[in-house]
């Protein structure tokens, strides 16, 4: 992360995370994927920022719901795609792949990525190697699959494990270590796994937030990052399949398995 890039995570509602970016020399902040608008102001107020910017990565109201409060103390406008009608009145201004996002001194970039929703966007600073993900990309997960398909989910998390390794993904919620027990069911010897599992025991027994993981250890230990692994592959004894049809397996395990 750059010096110029300031970043606070918020938890909200029981497991969701929202953020705050600043940019340290303008004071323009960006908020993402808010659901209780009274914790971002405070914080904003604290920081002394000023909101610029409301970001969202999809639709669903636990990532928009603090949305209207937030324009209305602050002005702040919408970005988002396009949205369905059923989750309010839309974005001010919509996004597309590749759009620039500017927030002061900071640059990032919208990436596509269907799967979890049709519209779902990840939003990429790649000079303070920041990835927020939303629901695409969890600590060792990755999101149900409400609207795409498995292989347009494949599609994005590869697009997204092709950044550099040392990307900090900035996910919506907090399913780490449900996720990691439904990774070690697949890859009960992973090193990577078992020393990220214990470093997030450690952070939550002193009643702190779990760290942000890296693309470089999602990219070892996640096993929705590693469909095209021959590993993986043996352990769902679908040696040599296609990736978009083990990704597919993995996520229907995920979605019936109880730790």
């Amino acid at each position: 992360m750059s010096s110029n890039a300031e970043l606070h995570t918020l938890k909200q509602r029981t497991d969701n995370y929202a953020y705050v970016l600043r940019c340290r020399e303008t004071g323009l902040c960006a908020v993402i994927d808010a659901s209780e608008p009274d914790s971002v102001l405070e914080l904003l107020a604290r920081i002394d920022g000023r909101l610029s910017l409301i970001l969202n990565t999809h639709h669903h109201p636990d990532h928009t719901a603090a949305n209207p409060e937030l324009v209305a103390r602050t002005g702040a406008p919408v970005l988002a795609a396009p949205w369905s009608g059923h989750a309010g009145s839309g974005p001010d201004i919509t996004l597309k792949d590749g759009d620039p996002i500017i927030l002061g001194r900071l640059r990032g970039t919208v990436l596509a990525t269907p799967g979890h929703t049709l519209s779902d966007l990840c939003f990429w600073f790649e000079a303070d190697r920041l990835l927020f993900t939303g629901d695409t990309l969890f600590s060792m997960g990755c999101g149900r699959l409400f609207e795409g398909t498995a292989r347009q989910m494949w599609a994005s998390l590869t697009r997204l494990r092709a950044l550099p390794a040392d990307t900090l993904v900035l996910c919506g919620h907090d399913y780490t270590l449900g996720n990691i027990a439904f990774a070690r069911s697949l890859d009960p010897h992973n090193a990577a796994l078992l020393e990220w599992e214990a470093t997030v025991r450690a952070r939550k027994a002193v009643g702190a937030l779990p760290p942000h993981p890296t693309l470089g250890l999602e990219a070892r230990a996640n096993p929705f990052l590693r469909a095209d692994d021959p590993d993986i592959q043996k352990s769902l004894d679908m040696p040599g399949a296609d990736p978009s049809d083990v990704f597919a397996e993995i996520r229907r395990r995920k979605d019936h398995f109880t730790a």
